[in-house]
């Protein structure tokens, strides 16, 4: 393992303990069935664990383009996402039906990543090859996009 992949790792890990924490408050905040401040930027998807069939709630943000709705799938709920079939969301305060799509490309994700960027700065905290500055590592991206790394862009169904 390269040592950018082992900082890629660490800084993944992090990120990872700091959501499971945050993500208790959000789901009760997110599935109220009202707008809140936060549902600005933050939905809640409901699906089921495609090996266990558990059912999960996990926040996720969301930055808006056109009708489509584009989220930083860096975790691993986006496993249990298949292209086209559509999930549950609380999208500001009401349940609907959207359709994921993972965009694998690099260059696609680089230009989505961008878009996103400029729509919301604090993405750069979430993303580990984004730096403070808002620069995308491109190397770094490749590699986490071959890892899984992925932008899920939503349509409404």
């Amino acid at each position: 393992m390269s040592e950018s992949d082992m900082e890629m790792e660490q800084a993944r890990r992090r990120q990872a303990r700091r959501m499971r924490i945050a993500n208790v408050p959000m789901r009760a905040v997110l599935g109220l069935p009202f707008r809140t401040p936060l549902s600005g930027q933050l939905m809640l998807l409901h699906y089921t664990g495609r090996k266990t069939g558990k059912r999960y709630r996990q926040p996720v943000s969301y930055i808006e383009a056109g009708d489509a709705l584009l989220t930083p799938g860096g975790g691993r709920w986006k496993l249990n996402l298949r292209d086209g079939e559509p999930i549950t969301v609380r999208l500001r305060g009401k349940l609907v039906r959207l359709r994921p799509e993972q965009v694998r490309d690099p260059d696609e994700v680089e230009r989505l990543l961008g878009y996103m960027l400029s729509q919301n700065q604090r993405l750069a905290s979430f993303v580990p090859f984004v730096g403070k500055d808002g620069t995308i590592d491109r190397q770094v991206l490749e590699n986490a996009v071959q890892h899984g790394f992925r932008v899920v862009r939503w349509e409404r169904s």
